[in-house]
């Protein structure tokens, strides 16, 4: 039996841009164990495991190096596209997977998939101590919070690009990351801009965040007025993410690229005790 895993480039129709995340699906279940460690060598912000259910959704988990998380945009994304790539799916086949954030669904449309994820909006908050001492030199415009991430509001793009966090504070943060946004530019293509830090789940800068879009598009549709909004992450790697708020829900949009796969060789087939 052999195991492959697929490097996708997700949120961007060019290789080596976008967020790279990891597809690996099973035709059974593994052990967590052995999932965390091919995450780990995988070395990526994400990598998706899938198992087919007998009733045609796939048992989707998603890892960083570090650890399990609870809702991960790229690597579904990534996850979709390798459903379809692959022939587990027709490309008419909405693709649908069971999560620990509950149901989740994506559909090809023309070169885009979309995906139907939770709404997260932000709630206004007083900013804590500590999360100014994360990212240094920032002035906050608004600041808020989900579930899951910090949301704060800077007044330009240019100061979005030119944050640099202090990862050793954010990591004292009890929560799974900070997101820092602004409108974009007027001479833009796009609404806003973003970057995502997460140093405390292993992933200092993400490179293209979907989930945090999850927060961010109900944030700014309702700030600009607009029925959908596209974002820009304004990572080394970049990005774009197009938004539809609808109620409890959002649909994320994005593009996908293969770049890679390999196989798993017979050595790693078997579950790898954790280092001591």
């Amino acid at each position: 039996m052999s195991i492959s895993i697929t490097q996708v480039d997700s949120f961007t129709d060019t290789p080596f841009r976008g967020n790279p995340a990891g597809v690996c699906v099973l035709s059974e279940p593994r052990s967590e164990q052995w999932m965390q460690n091919i995450a780990r060598e995988m070395n990526l912000s994400e990598t998706a495991f899938l198992v087919r259910n007998p009733d045609d959704v796939f048992h989707l988990r998603w890892f960083t190096p570090a650890l399990e998380v609870d809702l991960c945009g790229h690597a579904t994304l990534a996850s979709a596209h390798v459903l379809w790539e692959e022939g587990h799916l027709d490309s008419h086949e909405v693709a649908k997977f069971d999560t620990l954030s509950g149901r989740l669904e994506a559909r090809l449309d023309g070169d885009w998939i979309s995906m139907n994820f939770p709404a997260e909006p932000p709630k206004a908050i007083d900013a804590p101590t500590a999360l100014a001492q994360s990212i240094p030199g920032v002035t906050f415009r608004w600041v808020g919070a989900n579930r899951l991430d910090y949301h704060v509001e800077v007044a330009t793009e240019d100061e979005v690009r030119q944050v640099e966090p202090d990862f050793s504070s954010m990591k004292k943060l009890d929560v799974r990351g900070v997101i820092v946004t602004a409108r974009a530019n007027e001479s833009s293509d796009y609404d806003f801009v973003s970057r995502y830090f997460a140093p405390l789940f292993g992933v200092d800068e993400d490179p293209v965040t979907g989930s945090a879009h999850c927060c961010l598009g109900p944030y700014w549709a309702t700030k600009l007025n607009r029925e959908e909004v596209v974002g820009y992450q304004a990572s080394p790697r970049g990005g774009i993410v197009k938004v539809r708020p609808q109620g409890n829900r959002v649909q994320l949009s994005g593009q996908a690229i293969t770049t890679m796969n390999a196989t798993l060789m017979e050595a790693a087939l078997e579950p790898t005790p954790s280092s001591t």
